[in-house]
């Protein structure tokens, strides 16, 4: 089967043997390829789903706290009313036996009054914060700021 080559120079003959033929992966690693695209497209379609998935939760949830935060602001307003309504009629004797005078509709129209003056104050100065009282600055801060920390 082979072929003999034999030289000039020698006198030995020493037999080739003919190249055998090669078995490629080509078609194997196609497939596997083209499968592998396949999956890769697969997980980035699923992606995208769960990323608007959390995108459209994190929009109702933002609904819900604006709504809470409101809530919770109004439920502030009116107890700041009533205490203010409150220390009016410690004050005064006559206002506070003018307001155990007035009957439930009219105590009722009056919380309204006060609780759609709240929303406007609400509206009016965005979220509502609550009173936060901030600690004095050292001395040592106040002179130093040229160094002022400055956030992004």
């Amino acid at each position: 089967m082979g072929c003999q080559l034999t030289t000039s120079y020698s006198s030995t003959v020493m037999p080739i043997a003919a190249p055998k033929k090669k078995r490629t992966l080509l078609p194997v690693l196609t497939v596997l390829f083209i499968f592998s695209y396949a999956l890769m497209t697969l997980l980035i379609v699923e992606q995208g789903r769960a990323i608007q998935n959390q995108h459209n939760v994190i929009e109702v949830l933002m609904r819900d706290s604006s709504e809470l935060w409101s809530a919770k602001g109004k439920a502030l307003h009116q107890k700041a009313a009533q205490a203010q309504a409150a220390q009016a009629a410690a004050s005064d004797p006559a206002a506070g036996k003018a307001s155990v005078a007035q009957t439930p509709s009219a105590q009722a129209q009056s919380n309204k009054k006060q609780a759609t003056s709240a929303q406007r104050h609400s509206q009016s100065h965005g979220k509502a914060k609550p009173d936060v009282q901030l600690p004095p600055t050292p001395a040592a801060d106040v002179l130093d700021q040229s160094r002022s920390l400055r956030t992004i």
